[in-house]
């Protein structure tokens, strides 16, 4: 097996070609991108008139000759291959761009043909960043014409590091409180789940809100849940991901016996065992010191 010091002056990409010659769309579209209103780019007139031979394409641009699409890229030379096996073997899975030096020879025209050869030039001991602990991987791009002439150098540098395993654990999402649900969460931090009751007419509601919907009152009181009900309705979430939820989701309206709902997660069951009218029952989920949550789970029969 190679050492790292091994690889100092190896190519890791040998000479390839890039997929088009220089032409005017792409120009066309980068200089779009980049807000660069330089007329030597798109305007021939323009160009000739500085004493260029034609319209020329933005430096930075030269790296893009040589991009392939993406099933190309995960193809390089044996020598990169290697070189990512050892840094995987030893830990350093994560990945992150430092930065590019940049040297022009001269400026690519339209028709222009380029290819990109890579060297190591170095990797470094083992640092501790603020990533992690990884090595600083410096390589030295050669950009060629179609003569065979430098056209530009570049130095790209990487540090390849082992991600902190001390990540802290991703918050659920914080509910939105307000006077009119706070006495709501405080008693879900008690474990105690309650639901609104109109004082004129003791007509329940939930969500809570201000008035009561029914005779209108504004004064109101709560009663306490018997912390049973039954799936009246439910999804299964799979995508997008959030890495304080456990998937599959099972997201669910569940219905009290006394006659409110309530969105919540169901737990303790797989998702195709979920049925309609299923009797479910109360439990707790404390997601972190400042947010305890009603969840169900199947009522076991007795």
């Amino acid at each position: 097996m190679s050492s790292y010091e091994d690889f100092a002056g190896r190519e890791i990409v040998p000479p390839r070609e890039g997929p088009d010659p220089v032409n005017v769309p792409m120009i066309r579209h980068w200089a779009e991108a980049m807000g660069d209103r330089n007329p030597v780019y798109l305007d021939d007139d323009a160009a000739r008139a500085t004493g260029r031979p034609g319209i020329v394409a933005p430096a930075s641009m030269t790296q893009a000759w040589t991009m392939r699409g993406y099933a190309a890229t995960v193809a390089n030379g044996q020598g990169a291959e290697e070189l990512n096996a050892l840094l995987e073997k030893d830990g350093y899975t994560s990945v992150v761009a430092t930065d590019s030096e940049f040297e022009f020879h001269r400026e690519l025209v339209v028709g222009d043909r380029v290819s990109v050869r890579e060297v190591v030039e170095s990797v470094s001991p083992e640092k501790s960043t603020a990533l992690g602990v990884g090595r600083f991987v410096t390589t030295v791009r050669t950009y060629t014409d179609q003569d065979g002439e430098v056209v530009a150098v570049q130095r790209w540098r990487l540090l390849r590091f082992r991600p902190k395993d001390q990540a802290p654990k991703a918050l659920r999402p914080r509910p939105a409180v307000n006077r009119d649900n706070a006495f709501w969460f405080e008693a879900a931090r008690e474990h105690r789940l309650v639901i609104q009751r109109c004082a004129g007419c003791a007509t329940l509601r939930h969500p809570p809100g201000p008035c009561c919907p029914h005779c209108g009152s504004f004064e109101w009181d709560t009663a306490e849940a018997s912390g049973r009900g039954h799936v009246y309705s439910f999804v299964v979430a799979h995508h997008p991901r959030h890495p304080a939820f456990e998937y599959p989701l099972i997201v669910a309206v569940v219905e009290l016996d006394e006659g409110t709902r309530l969105i919540t997660n169901l737990v303790g069951v797989e998702p195709g065992e979920v049925e309609i009218g299923m009797p479910v029952v109360l439990d707790w989920l404390d997601a972190d010191p400042d947010l305890s949550l009603p969840v169900f789970r199947p009522q076991e029969n007795n």
